[in-house]
Parts: C-alpha cells; structure tokens; sequence
C-alpha cells in the first residue's frame, strides 16, 4: 500500500487548520501531514502542532512558495494538497482525489466541488480566457481549485508559479507534459477567505492567473 503525504500551505488559519487536519488524518493511507506556515502572524503553527502535523515554515509570501517548500520535505511518491481556508463536508476527500491515482493510471487530479460561495473569478475571468486560447482541452469546471492529488515526480518536474497563478499554471503544465489527468467531485465545499475578499484582493487574484494563463499560449500540446 502506497503512503500519502497531504500538504497544507496556511497564512493566518489559525481558526481552520485543525479543520483540515483531521481531514486529512480520515485516510488511513495518509502517514505524513505537513502544514507549511506561510508568515503567519496568528497560532496557525502551535494548532498544527497540537493537532499532529508536522510544521515547516516558508518564508517567502505566497502559495507557489509555500507549496514548494511542501514538496521538498515531502517524503511520500503520492501527494496531496488541500486548502487551508476551506471547510469541507466530506470526510474522505484525501480518499476520494487519490483513487484515481492508485486504480485508474491517472497521474494527477484535478477536484470540482459544490460551491457556496465563490467561484467569480472562475466563472468571468478564468473560463472564457481558457475556453478561447486552448479551446480543445477538457472543460474543468473548477480550473483552479487548489485540492489536487499527484505522483510526487510530477510536481517536481514544474516550475511552480509564486503567486495566484499557481494551481492553474500546475494544471496546464501537466497537461502540456501528457500526463493522464482526471478530475473529480469531492463534494460541499465552503472557502472562508471568499468571504470576505475585497475588490482589490479580487482583482489582484485575476490579474495573476490570468498573468498564468498567458504565459503558457505557446506551449506546443495544449
């Protein structure tokens, strides 16, 4: 049985991670949870402690950064990644996005979900400029959701976005690379920093997956 190691990049979730981490803790593949504290300024750390995972601390802002950081100190071949500023109401999510990988010869997966709440700047912003610059690949329904599973090299062989872009970018890079990707429902999901996000936060989110997007019309399989 392959082992799983799920990461968590967190920035001030210090009212969620425990959340996330008995998530996490519901797959008995899992023997590895690392939370990667993104400069958080709150108990995000201490709590992850106290609930089991393993800390580790990037010190540069951003989910690119700190997803990287995660990947290093990874030491399984399967790795997970779920958001640490989401709740989720199905207990085997871990379960659900490895599937694939371990049955069906699928080497990365992409998750949907059912919103309630968000999804703006997937739905005006993400999806026309997908639907018209690479209008042959399968239409995600949720392009750049950040719960992902993959085999570990895959991950490795990327050069991860820093910013916003980066879950759109690791997905149209493996998609340029003819891996076998699949996507799955993993059920309600509520994402609290949706909640409160200004317009300049929003805008700032477009322009850097947009940013992303752009960089790879050029690229010779999609």
């Amino acid at each position: 049985m392959e082992n799983i190691s799920v990461i968590i990049p967190a920035f001030n979730e210090e009212i969620n991670i425990s959340n996330v981490i008995s998530i996490a803790k519901k797959c008995t593949k899992v023997n590895e949870i690392l939370v990667i504290n993104n400069l958080s300024t709150d108990k995000t750390e201490e709590i992850a402690k106290e609930n089991g995972a393993r800390v580790k601390r990037c010190e540069f802002q951003g989910k690119g950064y700190a997803m990287e950081e995660g990947i290093k100190h990874a030491k399984n071949s399967i790795i997970v990644f779920l958001d640490a500023d989401v709740k989720y109401e199905n207990e085997n999510i871990v379960e659900d996005l490895v599937k694939p990988i371990l049955t069906h010869n699928v080497d990365f997966v992409k998750s949907t979900f059912d919103r309630t709440s968000g999804g703006i700047v997937t739905e005006i912003a993400v999806k026309p400029l997908l639907n018209l610059l690479f209008p042959s690949i399968y239409k995600f329904s949720e392009p750049i959701s950040g719960m992902i599973a993959s085999k570990r090299e895959i991950l490795e062989g990327i050069n991860l976005e820093k910013d916003y872009g980066v879950d759109i970018g690791i997905l149209l890079d493996v998609i340029n690379g003819g891996y076998k990707v699949k996507e799955i429902n993993i059920g309600k999901i509520k994402n609290m920093s949706h909640i409160n996000k200004t317009n300049q936060k929003m805008n700032r989110m477009s322009t850097e997956i947009i940013s992303a997007i752009l960089k790879r019309i050029n690229l010779n399989k999609i």
